[in-house]
C-alpha cells in the first residue's frame, strides 16, 4: 500500500499524460497501478484508503457484538475467545482482541453521556455532601463539605454524626459563614432529606422542609445513583479529604483532638478561599463579596426546634437533664442551651454571639445521682490540694511572710507536720530577723522546713551554727568510692580449713 505522496504523484503523472504506461514511466510503477486509482478517483473513493479485507472472525462478529452488549461493555477478551472458539473459530487470541477492543469502543460511543455546559449564576445554587473524615480516638468522623456554585466558595465542617439536627446546625454554620442564603440547596438523597422515592419522585423529609423554609431556600437533591448532578461538592470532598484526613501521599498526622481538626478545617478553608480558582481565574473570596450582594439575608436566630430541649446553664456549668447533671464549658453559665439524645449520647448545642449554632459538649447517658463531669470544660484551679501558697491575713503574719522564701516553705512544712506554738515560733522568727540579717533567718527557716526540725530552740540553734560554720557547700560522692558492700567476706565460702578438719575428726570419735 502505497502513501498518500505516492499516490498523488501517480495521479498527477497521469493527468499530465493522460495514458497509463507513461504516468507509470514517469511515477516508476507498473500501468495496472495507475488504472486502479485513476478509477478509485473516478468512482469517488479515497485511493489511500485501505480496501476490507474478509477476515475469519467477520462471521463471529454478531455473538461478539452481542457478548459486548450483555456485559455492559466489560467482557473480557479472553472469554469471548474461549466461546467464539467453541463456536468453530479457528484464529488467534490477538484478533480476538482487537475485534473485541473494536466492539466496546462502538458500544461505549453510543451509551456515551452528553453534558450541556452547566452556566452558574449567582446567589442560586448551593450544594453540600458528607466525607469520610479522620479517626479521632478510636471513634470516627464526617466532614461536612459545602460549595457555593458560582463564587466556588468553600466550607468545610467536622461533625461526630450526620444526623438531622448536626444537619441544621452545618447549614446555618454554612449560610453565616458565606453571609447569606441562596435560592436552592443541592445534596444526596439521605434520609435526613429524602424518606423515600414513588414513581421517581423524592419525598421529602418534613423536618428538613420546615429547615429550609425557616431560611427561605429550596433544598433539592441530585438524582439517585448520579453524583455527576453535583459534581461541584463531589470535588470539595475529594479535596478535603486529600488534604485534611491522614494517608500515606499526605503524610499527615493523627489529630490529638476534635478541636486541632477544627483548626485545620478553618485553616484549608482560607487556603482554598483566598488561592486563584483554575477554572474562574479569580480568587472565590473576592467572587463571594459580588455574590453576597444578591444573596437572601440570613434570619437573626438559627433553626433551634432540631436541637432538643431548652436548658439553662447553672452558676456550675451544668445543665439537668432527667435528674442527671451534665457539664458546660464555663463561659456558658447563665445562658440558654439546647441539649438532645442521639442513641446513649446526650448533645448540648449552643448559639454563639453571631447567630451561629454549634455544638458545645457531648457526653455518654448519665444515671441520677452520678453527675457526668468534663474537667475540659472548667479552667485549671489555681491552689491545688498540696500545692499551696501561703497569703497573709494579718500584720503578724505578713511579717513572718515577708522574711522569704524560706518562711513560707516552714509554715506549710510545719503545718503538715502538725507543730504546737506556730504562732509564737513565728513570732520568734520576726524578733530574730531583727538580731541577724533577714537573709540569714530565711534561709535557716528554709533548712529547718527541709530537715523537719520545729521544736523551740531548733531555728535559733540552726542560726548559731550557720553564724559559726558558714553555710556549707553540697557536696557530691567520690566516683573512685562506693557505699556498696563488697564481697570479701564471701572469699573463703565453700573451702575447709585445718581446724575445721580436726573439728570433725573429733566429732567422729566422739559418736
Amino acid at each position: 500500500m502505497k502513501n498518500s505522496g505516492e499516490i498523488m504523484e501517480i495521479l498527477e503523472a497521469y493527468d499530465l499524460t493522460g495514458s497509463y504506461r507513461s504516468a507509470a514511466e514517469l511515477a516508476g510503477c507498473d500501468h495496472h497501478t495507475v488504472a486502479r486509482y485513476v478509477k478509485m478517483r473516478a468512482a469517488g473513493l479515497q485511493p489511500d484508503q485501505r480496501r476490507h479485507r474478509d477476515r475469519a472472525i467477520d462471521a463471529f462478529l454478531p455473538k461478539i457484538e452481542e457478548l459486548v452488549v450483555r456485559s455492559g461493555g466489560r467482557i473480557r477478551a479472553d472469554v469471548v475467545h474461549k466461546r467464539i472458539s467453541a463456536m468453530g473459530f479457528t484464529g488467534g487470541e490477538r484478533t480476538t482482541r482487537r475485534t473485541v477492543a473494536e466492539a466496546k469502543a462502538q458500544f461505549r460511543a453510543g451509551q456515551r453521556r452528553i453534558y450541556r455546559p452547566w452556566i452558574t449564576e449567582p446567589a442560586l445554587w448551593l450544594q453540600w455532601d458528607w466525607g469520610e473524615g479522620p479517626t479521632i480516638g478510636g471513634r470516627r468522623t464526617s466532614l461536612w463539605c459545602a460549595w457555593l456554585a458560582w463564587s466556588r466558595f468553600r466550607v468545610v465542617i467536622p461533625v461526630w454524626d450526620k444526623t438531622l439536627p448536626t444537619i441544621t446546625a452545618c447549614l446555618d454554620a454554612t449560610l453565616r459563614r458565606i453571609g447569606g442564603v441562596p435560592a436552592y440547596a443541592l445534596t444526596d438523597n439521605e434520609k435526613t432529606v429524602s424518606t423515600d422515592h414513588i414513581a421517581g419522585i423524592a419525598v421529602r423529609n418534613p423536618e428538613i422542609v420546615e429547615v429550609a423554609r425557616h431560611y427561605g431556600m429550596t433544598i433539592r437533591t441530585c438524582l439517585p445513583a448520579d453524583p455527576e448532578t453535583k459534581g461541584g461538592s463531589e470535588a470539595t470532598v475529594r479535596i478535603a479529604k486529600a488534604d485534611l484526613v491522614p494517608k500515606d501521599v499526605n503524610l499527615l498526622e493523627e489529630y490529638r483532638s476534635f478541636a486541632v481538626l477544627e483548626a485545620a478545617c478553618r485553616s484549608f478553608c482560607e487556603e482554598v478561599n483566598n488561592r486563584v480558582h483554575r477554572e474562574t481565574r479569580r480568587r472565590p473570596v473576592e467572587m463571594l463579596a459580588e455574590e453576597q450582594q444578591r444573596l437572601h439575608p440570613l434570619p437573626k436566630q438559627p433553626f433551634t426546634v432540631a436541637f432538643g430541649t431548652t436548658r439553662r446553664v447553672n452558676w456550675d456549668a451544668t445543665i439537668s437533664v432527667e435528674a442527671v447533671r451534665y457539664s458546660v464549658p464555663h463561659p456558658l453559665i447563665d445562658t440558654r442551651v439546647w441539649a438532645r439524645f442521639h442513641g446513649d449520647e446526650l448533645i448540648v448545642t449552643a448559639v454563639q454571639a453571631d447567630g451561629t449554632a454549634s455544638e458545645v459538649a457531648r457526653h455518654q447517658r448519665g444515671t441520677p445521682g452520678s453527675p457526668v463531669i468534663d474537667e475540659a470544660h472548667y479552667p485549671e484551679r489555681e491552689n491545688k490540694e498540696g500545692d499551696r501558697t501561703p497569703r497573709a491575713t494579718s500584720a503578724e503574719e505578713a511579717a513572718f511572710l515577708m522574711l522569704g522564701p524560706g518562711a513560707a516553705a516552714w509554715l506549710v512544712e510545719a503545718a503538715t507536720a502538725g507543730t504546737r506554738r506556730v504562732k509564737a515560733k513565728m513570732a520568734e522568727a520576726v524578733s530574730l530577723s531583727k538580731l541577724f540579717p533577714a537573709a540569714q533567718v530565711d534561709r535557716a527557716l528554709g533548712t529547718a522546713a527541709v530537715t523537719g526540725r520545729f521544736a523551740e530552740k531548733d531555728l535559733l540553734s540552726i542560726l548559731d551554727y550557720q553564724a559559726r560554720h558558714g553555710i556549707p557547700e553540697p557536696t557530691r560522692a567520690s566516683e573512685a568510692h562506693s557505699l556498696q558492700p563488697g564481697t570479701s567476706a564471701w572469699a573463703r565460702f565453700g573451702t575447709t580449713t585445718s581446724s575445721d578438719a580436726t573439728d570433725d575428726d573429733e566429732q567422729d570419735d566422739f559418736r
